[in-house]
C-alpha cells in the first residue's frame, strides 16, 4: 500500500505542475461560481420583492433550473484532458521500462495513478463544497444532505470518467489519441442506452451499461444501491482492464488468452450489474428533508398490507394516441414510473399486451393516412411508420378473447391484478401530466384492502345528471375515467339513486345538486330516513333554487340568501359581476387536510351566480366555514341578466353588503356516528363547464372542492392525501446588498487564488 501511495503522490506532484490541470480547476470554478451566483441571486431578488420562497435548496441545486443538472453535460470535457497522460506519458518517455524493472507490480502502478485522479477530483469539486457551506449558513434550515448527495453523484461520475480515461491512456503512447479515445468511449456509454431498446435482453444490457442519467438520482437526493454500485462496478471494470492491459504489455500472452481475460472481466462486471439491478437487491436512502423521493406514509401503509402477488398488465393499442408510452423501447422509462412502489414490493410483475383497434383517442398520425383505409390497413401503416413488427399486435378478435376493453375506449390502460383475483384499473388522463401520480396509483391499490365508499347521486326533480356531458352536467367529476380528479379515479364507487324508494344501506355519501322542484312527501320521507340514520351528504344549491333547496337544508340550521351574490370589484373587467371568488378560510385549512395548501398559496374557487349561506346553531350541528367572500359582495335582488345589465347596490330594496359564506361543513353526533354534511351556494363550481373555463387574474382550484369535500365526508379514506409538508428552507439570512459583494468571491476571488497558487508552483518548479 505504501508503494501505491508513493506512486499516487508522485503523480499528484506531476499533475499540479501541469498548467492543464490548473486550467481545468480555474474553468470549472468559474462555471460553478457564475451559475451558483445567478441562481442564488434570483432567490435573493424574489425575497426582496416580497415573494414567498419555497424549498430554496432544491430550487437552486436540483430544480428545472438547478445548477447541478447544468454541470453534467460538460463534465466529460474536463476529464480526458486530465487523464490522457497518466500512462501514455510513461510509454512515450520510456519510464515505463523502469517501472517494469522495479519491484512494483501492475496493480500498484494503476491504483497509484487512479488514486491521484481521485484526489484531484476532490480538489475539482472543492467549489461545490464551498457553496454547500455558504448555503448552510445563508439559507435558513438549508437541506444540506440534499446538496451533499448531489455533490457525491458528481464526484462518482467524474471518478468513473477518470477510470475510463486511465484505461484509454494505458492503451496508447499518444496522449491526443488517449484523449480522443476517452471521449469516444464516454460518448458510447452515453448513447448505448438507445441501442436495442426494442428487444428485451439487449435492452436490459444496454440500459445498465448506459452512464447517461446515472447521477440524476443523486442530484435529486436519492441514493439507490443500483446507481451507487454501478459507479463502483464501472470504476473497477476499467481499473481491472487497465491492469490487464499493463500486464499484457510486458508479458507475452496468446491473443486467445488476452481476449479471454478481457472478456471474463467484462462478463463479470455485467453479471454484477445484473444482480445489483434486480428490484429485490436494491436499497435506497432518501436524503431530502421532506423525503420527496419516497412514497408518503399513507402509500407505504397500503403497500405493507398488500401481501401476495401483484401484477400490472399494460394494454397498448397501436392506433391510440398514447401508444408510444407503452412500446418495448419505452419499457425502462415506464418501469421507472413505478420505481417507488417496487422499492416496497419488489416482486411486482409488469407485463404488456399489444393490439390494434379503433380508439376513442386516435393517433394524430391517422390524419395523414389516405381516406378509406380499413382498421387493419391503418394498423399496418402505423407499425411500418413506427418501425415496429406488425405481427406483435393482436387483432381485435384475439384481443377480445383476452379482455374486452370497449368500456375503456380501447385507450392506453393498465390492469392491476392481485393474487386473490382482485382487479383495478389505472388510466392515462386528459391533462398535461398525463400519467397517474402517487395519489391515483395508491388509490387504485387501496381498493384491494379497504372497501371503497359508495357515492349516490340523486336523480329526478331537475337535479344535475352525472351522465350529462354538457356544461351543466357532472360527468367529469363523477365518473369521467379520463379526468384525474373524478371520484372513479380517486377510489370511490359511483351510482345514481332515486328517492322513489329508500336509499340503500350500503350508500356512504349522497349528493343532492341543484334541486329545481320540491320533493314529494314520499321522496322527502326517504331522504329523511337517510339523514336520520346518520348518512353523509354533499348538497349543492344555486340561485333561483332557494325555495326548493331551503326546505331541504333548514333541518341543518342552514338557509340560502335570496337573489345572487355580486360584486363591483373584479380582477378582470371582462368578467361577469356575478362570478364569485370564494376563498378558503383558516378554519377550513385547520379541519380539512387537503385545504391547507390552497389556503397557503392563496388559491380560490370560482362560483358563477352563487347564493350565500346563513347558519343557525340551534339545530344541533357544528359549522365550519369553508369558503367566504370579501366584503364587497351584496345580495342582488333586482338584476337577473348579468350579461346585458350591470347590477348596482340598492340597500333600499333590502340588498345587504358584506362577507358571505358560500360553502360550509356541518357535523354532529347521531346514533353513535359522526354525521357530516357539506353545503355550497353554487352547483356550477364543480360542473363540466367550470372545469374547462379559465378566469383571468384568478388562481382557481375548483377540483380541490371535490377532493377536499369527499375526503372529509369519507373520514379521510379517499381521496388519499399524499401531500408532503413544505420544506423549511423558505427564507434567506443574507441581504441583496451583502450578496452583491459576496458573489465575487465565487467566480473572481477563488479562481484568481487558484491561478496564483498554480503560478507559484510553476515558478518554484522552474527555479528548482
Amino acid at each position: 500500500m505504501k508503494t501505491t501511495l508513493r506512486i499516487a503522490a508522485a503523480e499528484l506532484r506531476y499533475l499540479f505542475c501541469s498548467p492543464v490541470a490548473w486550467l481545468i480547476l480555474v474553468i470549472f470554478s468559474v462555471q460553478v461560481g457564475l451559475s451558483f451566483t445567478d441562481a442564488f441571486m434570483q432567490q435573493v431578488q424574489y425575497e426582496g420583492m416580497g415573494y414567498s420562497l419555497w424549498e430554496v435548496t432544491s430550487s437552486i441545486f436540483t430544480g428545472w433550473r438547478g445548477i447541478f443538472p447544468s454541470y453534467l453535460p460538460n463534465l466529460y470535457l474536463y476529464i480526458p484532458l486530465l487523464t490522457m497522460g497518466l500512462m501514455s506519458r510513461e510509454y512515450s518517455s520510456g519510464s515505463i521500462k523502469l517501472l517494469f524493472s522495479s519491484p512494483i507490480n501492475d496493480k500498484q502502478i494503476i491504483l497509484g495513478k487512479y488514486i491521484s485522479v481521485l484526489v484531484y477530483n476532490l480538489v475539482l469539486i472543492m467549489p461545490l463544497l464551498i457553496i454547500t457551506v455558504f448555503c448552510g449558513i445563508t439559507i435558513d434550515n438549508a437541506d444540506v444532505p440534499l446538496i451533499l448527495t448531489g455533490v457525491l453523484g458528481i464526484y462518482l461520475l467524474i471518478s468513473a470518467y477518470g477510470a475510463i480515461g486511465l484505461f484509454m491512456s494505458s492503451i496508447t503512447q499518444y496522449q491526443v489519441v488517449a484523449a480522443v479515445g476517452t471521449l469516444i468511449v464516454l460518448a458510447a456509454l452515453n448513447y448505448v442506452g438507445e441501442v436495442g431498446r426494442d428487444y428485451d435482453f439487449v435492452r436490459d444490457i444496454t440500459y445498465w451499461l448506459s452512464i447517461s442519467g446515472r447521477a440524476h438520482q443523486f442530484i435529486a437526493g436519492m441514493i439507490c444501491s443500483e446507481d451507487l454500485l454501478y459507479f463502483f462496478i464501472v470504476i473497477a471494470l476499467f481499473i481491472c482492464l487497465s491492469i490487464e492491459r499493463l500486464h499484457v504489455r510486458h508479458k507475452k500472452n496468446t491473443p486467445a488468452k488476452t481476449w479471454g481475460m478481457y472478456a471474463g472481466t467484462v462478463v463479470a462486471a455485467l453479471f454484477l450489474g445484473y444482480v445489483t439491478s434486480l428490484p429485490a437487491c436494491k436499497f435506497y436512502y432518501d436524503s431530502t428533508a421532506t423525503k420527496k423521493n419516497t412514497l408518503t406514509k399513507v402509500s407505504q401503509d397500503i403497500m405493507s398490507k398488500l401481501d401476495g402477488d401483484l401484477k400490472i398488465t399494460t394494454y397498448v393499442n397501436l392506433l391510440d394516441r398514447d401508444a408510444y408510452a407503452g412500446l418495448p423501447r419505452m419499457r425502462n422509462e415506464d418501469r421507472d414510473r413505478f420505481e417507488r412502489y417496487l422499492r416496497f414490493k419488489p416482486e411486482i410483475k409488469m407485463e404488456y399486451v399489444y393490439y390494434w383497434d379503433q380508439s376513442t383517442n386516435p393517433s394524430s398520425s391517422e390524419s395523414f393516412f389516405p381516406k378509406g383505409l380499413t382498421l387493419q390497413e391503418k394498423a399496418e401503416r402505423m407499425a411500418k411508420t413506427m418501425n415496429l413488427n406488425y405481427n406483435m399486435f393482436l387483432t381485435p378478435d384475439k384481443m377480445n378473447e383476452i379482455m374486452d376493453l370497449t368500456p375503456e375506449g380501447h385507450r392506453f390502460v393498465r390492469l392491476i391484478e392481485r393474487g386473490n383475483g382482485q382487479k383495478a384499473y389505472l388510466r392515462l388522463y386528459d391533462d398535461n401530466m398525463k400519467f397517474p401520480e402517487e395519489t391515483e396509483i395508491s388509490a387504485a391499490l387501496k381498493r384491494f384492502i379497504v372497501k371503497s365508499p359508495k357515492v349516490a347521486f340523486l336523480v329526478g326533480n331537475g337535479m344535475r345528471d352525472i351522465k350529462n356531458t354538457g356544461d351543466r352536467g357532472y360527468s367529469r367529476f363523477a365518473n369521467d375515467i379520463y379526468f384525474r380528479h373524478s371520484l372513479e379515479n380517486q377510489g370511490f364507487d359511483v351510482v345514481t339513486c332515486s328517492l322513489e324508494s329508500d336509499i340503500p344501506e350500503d350508500i356512504d355519501i349522497v349528493v343532492l345538486a341543484d334541486l329545481r322542484n320540491p320533493l314529494s312527501e314520499t321522496e322527502n320521507a326517504h331522504l329523511e330516513n337517510y339523514i336520520n340514520r346518520g348518512g353523509n351528504l354533499f348538497i349543492l344549491g344555486d340561485t333561483r333554487r332557494q325555495a326548493a333547496m331551503n326546505s331541504i337544508v333548514e333541518q341543518f340550521g342552514v338557509s340560502f340568501t335570496p337573489g345572487t351574490l355580486v360584486s363591483d370589484v373584479r380582477e378582470d373587467d371582462s368578467e361577469n359581476p356575478s362570478l364569485l371568488i370564494g376563498r378558503f378560510t383558516q378554519a377550513a385549512a385547520d379541519n380539512f387536510a387537503l385545504y391547507k395548501r390552497p389556503k397557503e398559496w392563496g388559491q380560490v374557487v370560482t362560483m358563477p351566480e352563487t347564493a350565500g349561506l346563513l347558519f343557525d346553531a340551534s339545530k344541533g350541528f357544528e359549522m365550519i366555514p369553508v369558503l367566504t367572500t370579501d366584503s364587497t359582495y351584496w345580495t342582488e335582488l333586482q338584476t337577473t341578466n348579468f350579461v346585458d345589465s350591470i347590477p348596482a347596490f340598492n340597500p333600499e330594496k333590502g340588498e345587504l353588503r358584506g362577507a358571505y359564506i358560500t360553502a360550509m361543513a356541518l357535523h354532529r353526533q347521531i346514533n353513535g356516528k359522526d354525521q357530516r354534511v357539506v353545503i355550497t351556494g353554487d352547483a356550477d363550481c364543480v360542473s363540466n363547464g367550470e372545469f374547462g373555463r379559465s378566469h383571468g387574474g384568478y388562481y382557481s382550484t375548483n377540483f380541490t372542492i371535490i377532493s377536499g369535500t369527499f375526503s372529509w365526508l369519507s373520514y379521510d379514506e379517499y381521496p388519499l392525501n399524499t401531500e408532503r409538508p413544505s420544506g423549511k428552507d423558505s427564507s434567506l439570512s443574507i441581504s441583496k446588498s451583502t450578496f452583491k459583494w459576496a458573489k465575487y468571491g465565487f467566480y473572481v476571488v477563488y479562481p484568481l487564488l487558484l491561478v496564483v497558487i498554480g503560478m507559484t508552483i510553476s515558478i518554484r518548479r522552474k527555479r528548482n
